[in-house]
């Protein structure tokens, strides 16, 4: 007996529901079904993945399976809904993932103009980190993609759009934004700064060991920006982030810091709606990039 995709969305609702009736309820079957599927998929494997019948705690071979499981329910999932979302476009979809900075700034208004242009397109737009943006394209998940960083990738097309300063990100009223001189590295690290992903851009050893060195990290920017926000923390970032909220956050230059985040974008050679990908590269080049430096 082959493990269906079911029987991993069974077992994966009753570990995180801790028992049989709640499980039931969220997938809409009996208890005893719910029951007889999850014995298929122990007997099938030839271990249990409870440790009792309350089904509230795992066995090691549970939580491997759990978190196996919760990837590929999300990417079959991902999948049905790009299905579903294609089928309903009288003209084909477009799917685009980029870094959030970039998200922000330039995808509304050259979404705007691509469906201004083809009134049937319809477009699928997500945020998310470098990693996830290129996995996304690798898979044929996406058919554009923007992403930090420089990347030589199979069946990818590559070009550097601009480089982004990194520099001092923070509240307009904390005391680095206000003092006269540009702070220096040492300044920052001592005003509760927070590390994020994107510093493990800056080339310089002795900048990334300092940097690595925060006592607080945060992956997710949105979460990131939120605590900048209120006056407390700092953190380090391209120029391009802090203008996705200006009048909240301010960005400065750090003595000594002179590294660059290259932004490319990347597009699949064989996407399926091709020349919507080359026309929305051609508008995303010409958007106006304050205070990056462009590619040629």
């Amino acid at each position: 007996m082959a493990i269906k995709i079911e029987m991993l969305r069974c077992f994966s609702t009753v570990a995180k529901t801790g028992n049989l009736s709640d499980a039931a309820v969220r997938l809409g079957r009996t208890q005893s079904a719910v029951s007889m599927t999850l014995k298929q998929l122990e007997d099938h494997l030839g271990q249990r993945l409870f440790e009792t019948e309350r089904k509230n705690r795992l066995t090691p071979l549970g939580e491997d399976v759990f978190e196996l499981a919760q990837k590929q329910l999300q990417r079959f999932d991902e999948t049905v809904s790009a299905i579903e979302t294609t089928a309903h476009a009288p003209h084909g979809l477009l799917r685009i993932a980029s870094v959030p900075s970039v998200a922000g700034l330039v995808f509304p208004s050259a979404i705007e103009e691509l469906t201004y242009r083809h009134s049937g397109i319809r477009v699928e737009l997500r945020d998310t980190d470098t990693e996830q943006v290129i996995d996304a394209l690798l898979r044929g998940q996406v058919d554009l993609g923007v992403a930090s960083g420089r990347h030589s990738l199979n069946g990818i097309h590559t070009e550097v759009l601009f480089q982004d300063t990194f520099g001092l990100v923070s509240a307009p009223d904390h005391p680095l934004a206000l003092a006269d001189d540009p702070p220096q590295i040492d300044d920052v690290l001592a005003a509760n700064f927070i590390s994020n992903n994107l510093c493990n851009l800056i080339g310089a050893p002795e900048l990334r060991t300092a940097l690595s060195g925060s006592r607080v990290m945060v992956h997710n920017t949105l979460s990131l920006i939120g605590m900048v926000r209120t006056g407390k923390w700092v953190t380090i970032l391209p120029r391009t982030v802090a203008q996705i909220i200006p009048e909240e956050l301010v960005f400065r230059k750090v003595t000594g810091l002179a590294e660059q985040r290259p932004v490319s974008l990347l597009t699949r050679q064989a996407a399926r709606q091709k020349p919507w990908v080359d026309e929305l590269c051609d508008i995303v080049r010409q958007f106006d990039w304050p205070g990056a430096v462009l590619s040629p």
